[in-house]
């Protein structure tokens, strides 16, 4: 029901933009977020975005630096990463409809996840 896309190699201080779209049963009107996760390791919150859109909030680790965002249409939603690290290297993973805090991954709807690797 979400799918991402978006995600691949890039060097450290570069971009991507990750896609996440919903068929139409879902996220439309939910709120969004975007989670990462590396092997061994819990999966970690990285973005939050409300069913508005304007409601934004970040995990410090990429504040300053990533955007989430929600298409238009709003059952889609980017996550613009700009000045990448290494340790930013993960899978992603967007999520719709949290059934808990906005920072748990309590979330209703998953995508397949997508890989972005920060080579140094």
């Amino acid at each position: 029901q979400l799918v991402e896309s978006g995600g691949g190699l890039v060097q450290a201080g570069g971009s991507l933009r990750l896609a996440c779209a919903a068929s139409k049963h879902t996220a439309n009107s939910y709120s969004m977020g975007w989670f990462r996760q590396t092997a061994g390791a819990e999966r970690e919150f990285v973005a939050y975005v409300s069913w508005s859109g304007v409601y934004t909030y970040y995990a410090d680790s990429v504040k300053g630096r990533f955007t989430i965002s929600r298409g238009n249409a709003r059952n889609s939603g980017y996550l613009q990463m700009n000045n990448l690290k290494p340790e930013d290297t993960a899978v992603y993973y967007c999520a719709a409809d949290p059934s808990s805090d906005y920072y748990t991954p309590l979330y209703n709807y998953w995508g397949q996840g997508t890989q972005v690797t920060v080579s140094s």
